[in-house]
């Protein structure tokens, strides 16, 4: 397994070829202390064993595909699936797969390029898909840019599935949290979605004004204002870092895991957008160019950030 790490005076960034895994992520605390900005292990080796996809670009489809299949141009295909639902591109998805490490540039703005050859039919999507994911430190951000290209139509939708965690505390509550959100995507007991987008407003799922997260557990695909970048901030009152979340997908999918502190900004499109006519289109078709766009942010004060 190999490691590429990149580092500015803000950011360091170590990233692996196994799952084009994110690593580490380490930025200064309010005491000048690095601390490490994601939940993950010391040991490469450990990430072969995950199964809560920590730091991983998931794909072919990030997020739940209802029944484990959908119908594209008049065909029908059947995914891997496990209690009646496709979850983050099958039984390995690109997380558990070895990408291929293009380029490492370690200039002013330094970068690495990885990419994956996706099989026709691999986990039962169409068309061979070329993936590509950057990551580049831009001062103190961190740019997550994934590509994709196809030879037939196909479906679509990467993410990163890194759990962000701000200090080296064992809880959520003190944290701010806020939302560019104001709507979510309604899903059903199982998680899969119901069809519906609906309003937050006075909701438990209401962070369109920061406040603190408390007791709050989230597994839950926000639909981003549609007239703006800006997704998410979140400030840790114990560290006195700050992350913005800034995406040109139209939603972001926030995920506190039951079993273990952290929390997760999915940049992505809707989950089960195949099935579902009325939400964002998921189809790539030879000749396009499949692009997300990301960008985390991290400041030691929250007061530089501009507000929603």
């Amino acid at each position: 397994m190999k490691q590429v790490t990149l580092t500015t005076p803000y950011i360091t960034l170590i990233v692996l070829d196994y799952g084009a895994i994110i690593q580490k992520v380490l930025v200064k605390n309010n005491q000048g202390k690095y601390t490490n900005m994601v939940v993950g292990s010391n040991f490469p080796d450990d990430y072969l064993t995950d199964t809560a996809h920590l730091g991983a670009c998931v794909g072919r489809f990030a997020g739940r595909i209802s029944k484990a299949r959908f119908e594209l141009d008049r065909e029908t295909y059947p995914l891997y699936g496990e209690h009646g639902m496709h979850l983050h591109g099958g039984k390995e998805g690109f997380g558990k797969k070895y990408w291929t490490i293009e380029e490492v540039n370690h200039g002013n703005r330094p970068y690495v390029r990885l990419s994956y050859f996706s099989k026709h039919l691999e986990e039962g999507y169409p068309g061979n898909l070329k993936v590509m994911v950057t990551y580049q430190l831009i001062n103190n951000s961190l740019r997550i840019l994934h590509q994709a290209k196809t030879d037939r139509t196909t479906v679509v939708n990467l993410t990163n599935h890194s759990y962000f965690k701000l200090d080296e505390s064992d809880s959520l509550e003190h944290y701010d949290l806020q939302l560019n959100c104001p709507a979510r995507v309604e899903t059903h007991e199982n998680l899969l979605p119901t069809g519906k987008v609906v309003s937050v407003k006075g909701s438990k799922y209401d962070f369109t004004n920061k406040r603190p997260m408390g007791d709050t557990t989230l597994d839950t695909p926000y639909v981003i204002n549609p007239n703006t970048k800006r997704a998410a901030h979140i400030h840790s009152q114990k560290s006195g870092i700050s992350m913005d979340v800034k995406t040109n997908q139209p939603a972001v999918v926030v995920y506190t895991p039951p079993h273990f502190t952290g929390i997760c900004f999915e940049t992505q499109n809707f989950p089960d957008a195949p099935n579902h006519k009325n939400f964002p289109s998921s189809v790539l078709r030879p000749g396009e160019l499949y692009k997300n766009e990301s960008e985390f942010k991290f400041t030691t004060h929250e007061a530089q950030l501009p507000l929603f």
